[in-house]
């Protein structure tokens, strides 16, 4: 599960890149590290083109697993002789979102996979965790971390994120993962990112139906990346810039 990853390109560089019409950022500091819950930068589909707008990192978790997590509280509340309202509780459950999207074939996915509600997600190099290996390893497509992207999908969602914010009404987004290659598998054979290297896959990805578009969603060759870091929490490259 890919939870780390970095974007220093500059965002005349991501419109460029992108083909972006309209950017609805301001100042797009670069960021060495960017977690789950943090702002950043996405590249969508909007009514007169391409749009570079930033979005908290973390889709809708399922309904299933916030009344899961809401069945929990109620009976810690009441364990303390607290009277719940599990209606109420469950609307303001805290839920900061899923990072990673494997089953696409699931319902409470597939209401978000159209070109509408399709992004990319920019990128310079992205880590996966072993402990054994050293902690956060990073990826790159080199080792000057040309800018790629992440095939991803965002929303506009309200919801609790955080208990301190209550409920506030946000742009969100996730992206896509699958088989991981030789370079990901040999320290996180679950899964990797799906990545997008080519103007090409770009276009498929944000403007073709579903089942076209989801055939991208597979592993990158082996060989197509390196290692760039080992052990740090944010790419070092980045946070020199």
């Amino acid at each position: 599960m890919c939870n780390l990853y970095s974007i220093t390109t500059n965002q005349a560089a991501i419109s460029a890149l992108f083909r972006v019409v309209n950017r609805y950022v301001g100042n797009l500091a670069p960021m060495a590290g960017v977690f789950p819950d943090y702002t950043a930068p996405i590249v969508r589909n909007g009514k007169e083109g391409r749009e570079l707008a930033t979005a908290r990192w973390g889709m809708p978790s399922s309904q299933q697993a916030l009344l899961e997590a809401t069945k929990k509280r109620a009976a810690k509340l009441e364990a303390k002789g607290k009277s719940v309202d599990f209606n109420e509780l469950l609307r303001m459950e805290p839920d900061s979102g899923t990072t990673n999207i494997r089953n696409v074939k699931s319902k409470h996915w597939t209401r978000w996979l159209g070109p509408a509600n399709r992004c990319v997600v920019p990128f310079n190099s992205f880590s996966e965790f072993n402990k054994s290996e050293g902690g956060d390893i990073w990826f790159a497509i080199d080792e000057t971390r040309p800018l790629a992207c992440f095939a991803g999908i965002w929303t506009n969602w309200t919801s609790v994120r955080k208990v301190k914010e209550g409920e506030t009404t946000n742009d969100i987004y996730a992206f896509l993962t699958t088989e991981p290659n030789a370079e990901v598998g040999a320290i996180h054979p679950k899964a990797m990112p799906v990545v997008l290297t080519t103007p090409d896959e770009v276009e498929t990805w944000m403007t073709t139906p579903t089942e076209e578009a989801l055939k991208l969603q597979r592993p990158l060759p082996d060989g197509a990346l390196r290692i760039v870091a080992r052990g740090v929490k944010e790419d070092p490259a980045g946070s020199a810039m």
